[in-house]
């Protein structure tokens, strides 16, 4: 069943709970995804045949949440997913994919306290200042000072509205130009075909992260989606190996 919250900035987001036991599982999904993506689903399913707790939500401007996509950015994303992180009780597991691997550190590095492992899918930190701005050539970049908005071109679906806001907003919540202590069991999956992630992202992130704990699982041929049935067994046995880790059957 489907249930709200609202955040602290008057954001009302939907979301839908598991119960059951364990450190709970809460899914971080994508830029522009929704909680009714193919790994939110089998991870919920996962949940309900194991009996562990899980959550999965839709950002606001995402999915059945409140607000307009092109009215976010990742600083309100992150409250967003701070506020229900902040409902569960006790530290979860973040299981975060793409922008939600970028959130998911943010977390960990904000609220440490309430983050007890983390799995990241072909994590995209930094990808507004390195994978947009950062490959845009000057005519680009001064089409969205000029405009404060461009659309790109998607794989995914209709274009991505890119605003002003996002860019600038992106670099004050930037984890790869400063300390990221992560004192946590982490395991990051990384497709080595992924079109939007390269493998350097992820090797870079490996080395920039710090803890005793990080480890970083190549899945040849694997794209960005990251959901074909094999995949998905691996993010099973991701959430499994962290669980294990923090001693918890």
């Amino acid at each position: 069943m489907v249930e709200t919250i609202t955040t602290a900035a008057g954001r009302t987001l939907a979301l839908v709970r598991t119960e059951g036991l364990g450190p709970p599982v809460l899914f971080l999904s994508g830029f522009r995804s929704d909680m009714e993506g193919t790994k939110a689903l089998h991870l919920e399913a996962w949940a309900q045949r194991t009996g562990r707790a899980f959550v999965r939500f839709d950002y606001s401007g995402h999915g059945q949440s409140e607000g307009a996509f092109e009215e976010g950015a990742i600083g309100d994303w992150t409250e967003d997913a701070r506020a229900v992180l902040e409902t569960l009780g006790r530290p979860a597991i973040l299981v975060g994919s793409s922008m939600g691997g970028w959130i998911s550190c943010l977390l960990v590095r904000e609220r440490p306290e309430l983050v007890a492992g983390l799995v990241t899918i072909a994590a995209a930190p930094d990808f507004t200042e390195d994978g947009f701005w950062g490959s845009w050539d000057d005519e680009r970049r001064s089409e969205l000072v000029r405009e404060g908005l461009v659309r790109l071109p998607s794989d995914y679906g209709d274009p991505l509205p890119i605003t002003r806001r996002l860019i600038e907003d992106g670099r004050r919540h930037l984890v790869l130009r400063s300390p990221l202590r992560v004192d946590i069991p982490v395991r990051m999956l990384q497709g080595t075909a992924d079109p939007d992630v390269s493998v350097e992202t992820a090797l870079r992130l490996l080395a920039h992260a710090e803890g005793g704990d990080i480890r970083l699982t190549l899945v040849k041929d694997a794209d960005h989606r990251f959901s074909t049935p094999s995949c998905l067994a691996a993010i099973e046995a991701a959430v499994d190996e962290v669980t294990a880790r923090l001693g918890v059957a």
